[in-house]
Order: structure tokens, then sequence, then C-alpha cells
């Protein structure tokens, strides 16, 4: 019981959908698939969102309606989908529970679409017909491997311009960034004799190529004049190294925040920033994870 009053303080969000009735057959599919193609979900039927209330289903059309959502989910979701069906009861209210796992299978889109017309992900409280940058990572999920551990086939890795970031290598770690440094650093692969260069490495690069494919692999920055936006007081494009860039980031903000003393320790005075720095750090270096 505990569990279902805590559900039932949750905002709708990425991992978490109430419905008072069953929704459509499109839409409780592009729901099921969104939360395949992303972390799971759970879907309660039976719970009103706005306001939130319990409104409960028929006892009588339990069984149905679970057979029904399993029906819906094998017809109309591919590849298979296998949802986890339950029954809860809150304050004598019926709730039918759908938990749908992260799939291992992806990329999941309508059967009747194909994967670029049909594939949907969870974008907050939403479904949202899926980019082609999205099913591209959706497909890298499926063979394990990140977008920055893609190869370039534009240039060989000896090709490509690393002064500064060998200087950069050298000063945080002491090494030189040799060859065999890069490979170690799977920055490299080796086809038919030749050195392809990652994505990552090219994004570590001054290379020309870095703009060239990355365009928009930068940091847009912006100081206000007052709380709306549009009125500049500065403004700088962070387009340089990919290492490079969170540093001249929180350069750009310490600029824009006072820094005032607190007390003085005998002769010496302590200084404060307006905002922790170390959050300021953060926020940076972590964005998805506060935004």
């Amino acid at each position: 019981m505990s569990k279902i009053i805590d559900i039932l303080k949750q905002p709708e969000g990425r991992k978490l959908e109430f419905k008072e009735v069953l929704p459509s057959n499109a839409e409780l599919a592009k729901t099921i698939i969104s939360f395949a193609n992303d972390a799971g979900g759970e879907l309660y039927l039976g719970i009103k969102d706005n306001p939130r209330e319990v409104v409960g289903v028929d006892e009588n059309m339990l069984i149905a309606l679970e057979e029904k959502i399993s029906n819906i989910i094998h017809d109309n979701c591919e590849p298979l989908i296998l949802p986890e069906i339950s029954f809860l009861t809150h304050e004598n209210k019926h709730i039918l529970k759908t938990v749908i796992y992260k799939g291992s299978n992806l990329t999941y889109h309508l059967k009747n679409k194909n994967i670029h017309e049909g594939t949907y992900i969870r974008v907050g409280s939403s479904n949202r017909l899926a980019s082609v940058e999205m099913i591209a990572e959706l497909e890298r999920q499926k063979r394990n491997i990140s977008f920055d551990s893609e190869y370039s086939y534009v240039k060989t890795a000896d090709r490509i311009n690393l002064d500064s970031f060998k200087e950069f290598f050298l000063e945080k770690t002491g090494e030189i960034l040799t060859e065999q440094v890069i490979r170690k650093l799977n920055l490299v692969q080796t086809e038919q004799g030749k050195n392809i260069p990652t994505y990552a490495l090219i994004l570590l690069s001054d290379d020309e190529q870095r703009k060239y494919l990355f365009p928009y692999a930068k940091i847009e920055c912006a100081r206000f004049k007052g709380t709306v936006p549009g009125n500049f007081i500065d403004q700088k494009s962070i387009d340089v190294s990919l290492y490079q860039q969170s540093e001249y980031a929180y350069q750009f903000v310490l600029r824009h925040i006072s820094e005032s003393s607190v007390d003085y320790s005998g002769l010496y005075r302590t200084d404060r920033w307006e905002y922790p720095v170390i959050a300021i750090r953060e926020v940076i270096l972590h964005p998805v994870r506060y935004c």
C-alpha cells in the first residue's frame, strides 16, 4: 500500500505514466515503444493524472484489459516486447500496472511502419518520434558501442593535427602521447595497414575535420541583462578542442559572478564567490545530470 501512495505523489515523467482509461492502440504502442527504447517505465491504468486521482478500473474488466494490452503490444510493436502486467488495489479501487523494461533488441518501432517512421523515444512525460541521430544512437547501444568510438574514414590518424592535445596530455599525465598510447586509449583502429581515427580523437584535435564533422560540438555562453533572454551583456561561442571547452566555459562564468570578502583570519582576508564554484564545475562537466 505504501508503495502505491509513494507512486501517486510522483509526477509523470520519463519512466512513469498514468491513464484514467485505456488509450488508443496507437497511443499505447508508442508509449510502450518509448519505454523499451529508453530506460523502461511503468504505466498505471485507472489513475487520473491532473488532478491526480485514483478512479479505478472495473474489477470485472481486469482480465480482459490485461489480455487487450498484451495483444496491442504484440500486434503493434516490433521487435517483440514482453510486458509485465499486474493488478493492484488502492482504497478498494483496482489499478492495472504495466511494466516495460529497457529492451536489449533495439531499435523498437511500430510494426506497420519502418524504423525511421515508427521509432519513438521518451522525452519527459511525452513520446516523440526519434530523429535520425537518435535512431543511430539506439543502434550503437544495441552494438554496445558509444558515439565517440565510431570511426572516421576521411583522414588517417597520422594526418590529424594533435599538437595542442599532445601538450595538454604531457602536462596532465607527464607522458608523451605516442602512437602506442593513442592505440592503448582505443582512439584508433588499424584497417588494411592504416590507422583510422575515432570520433573521440578528432574531437580532441585541432584538425579542421573537427569543425567539419562536428560543427555543433561547442559550448555557447551568454550573460543576459535581467532575467529575460535576448539582451546580451556578453556572449561567447567556445568551439575549441573538446578538452578545453569546459575550462573556457568555467572562466566565462567566473568573469560574470562576484567574489567578495566574508571575514578575516588575522591579517588575511577570506573571499567567497557569489555561487559555489564546485557547483559551477559540476553543471559544466555534467550538464545532462542537472538539466
